[in-house]
């Protein structure tokens, strides 16, 4: 983190360089005129990890600054969503005096929402017992009198949950909220303003779509709950076992009553498709009663396999979220072979930095 580029002032202009940047990375694909969705210019991060300083009787927050190379203090935090900086303070003030709650803790995460929840994970060099449990107990007590807050205490191959490890956010997105399950250390998008017009976005760039939807990578089902209403079903894939579990959660809580999700890679499945392999998790999935006419991909920064490339080419359409505009770039070599932009977009979901969230729809030629 850079904490002398974090000056809302100066957001303007960094927006425009990195519009400039992605226009040009994509300048030999034809695309169409860059869709720019910004970001408010602070408390806009939904979650915020600090490491934790002891200095005789003090004790505070700090992160490290990659520029200067030193550490910094941070009492408060200007990305930081204001409920997170809200409880920092007060937080760190009855952890100062409290020597079980203090002895060895190395870190604080904070998981927040908008719709007023707030998890607090505290790290420690050390393993937790019954005597720091009842001073954690007390404190959300007494906490919980202020905000609607849940601890959990972690150390080596030690998770202690007091009630929940997860928050319920919702989501307003085109006048309707959507309900999600965060868990604790499982992805969810950080910027949840900037997560709300990136679910608008895809909502109007397949809202002329026809048939069904697939979708790899789909996580906590973030996209494909909300992108259900667009298509007659939805196939879903995710790895992780605890995003499935919020993704099936979600489901139900958002009544959606058209979205399957299978728990396996998108590398397995794109085998599956391809009959290359056959798999148990499949075994009551018939695939060929979807008509997936459109597929959606949120890959991680290493962008698509070759394998799943080849699949994903095999659609109509293709809209294609990436955390990582070189790995895009690199996939439409291959994609451009087939298929066009016809929507392009970025998404700021990290001010004050170079990172940048894209956006494609590609239609095939």
């Amino acid at each position: 983190m850079n904490f002398a580029a974090m000056e809302p002032s100066l957001y303007e202009e960094q927006l425009s360089v990195k519009t400039q940047k992605l226009t040009d990375l994509f300048s030999t694909y034809c695309a169409p005129e860059l869709e720019v969705f910004a970001s408010p210019t602070e408390h806009y991060r939904m979650r915020a990890e600090f490491r934790v300083w002891h200095d005789g009787d003090d004790l505070y927050y700090y992160m490290f600054d990659n520029i200067e190379k030193q550490k910094v203090r941070c009492d408060t935090y200007l990305p930081a969503s204001a409920l997170i900086n809200e409880v920092m303070p007060i937080l760190i003030d009855a952890l100062k005096p409290n020597p079980s709650l203090r002895h060895k803790l190395f870190q604080v995460d904070f998981l927040s929402t908008l719709s007023g929840e707030i998890l607090v994970s505290l790290l420690y060099h050390r393993q937790l017992d019954a005597e720091w449990q009842r001073h954690i107990t007390a404190l959300q007590e007494s906490l919980s009198q202020r905000f609607n807050i849940n601890f959990i205490g972690r150390a080596r191959k030690q998770k202690i949950t007091l009630v929940n490890d997860f928050v319920i956010e919702s989501l307003p997105v085109n006048g309707k909220n959507y309900i999600y399950k965060q868990v604790e250390n499982s992805f969810t998008q950080p910027n949840a303003t900037v997560a709300c017009k990136m679910l608008e976005w895809s909502l109007d760039a397949t809202k002329n779509s026809t048939g069904d939807l697939l979708e790899l990578y789909c996580g906590n089902g973030n996209f494909s709950i909300a992108l259900a209403q667009n298509f007659n079903k939805v196939l879903a894939t995710e790895l992780a076992k605890p995003s499935v579990e919020s993704a099936q959660y979600n489901i139900a809580e958002n009544n959606i009553d058209n979205l399957t999700i299978i728990r396996m890679s998108a590398e397995d499945f794109s085998d599956a498709m391809a009959k290359k392999r056959s798999y148990r998790r499949l075994k009551d999935v018939d695939l060929d009663s979807y008509d997936c006419n459109t597929i959606f991909v949120d890959p991680p920064r290493a962008g698509l396999d070759e394998n799943t490339l080849s699949l994903v080419q095999g659609y109509e359409r293709i809209l294609y979220i990436s955390c990582n505009p070189s790995t895009l770039e690199d996939n439409l070599k291959t994609l451009s072979k087939t298929h066009k932009i016809s929507r392009f977009a970025l998404f700021d979901q990290f001010p004050y930095t170079d990172h940048m969230e894209a956006g494609v729809l590609l239609e095939r030629i």
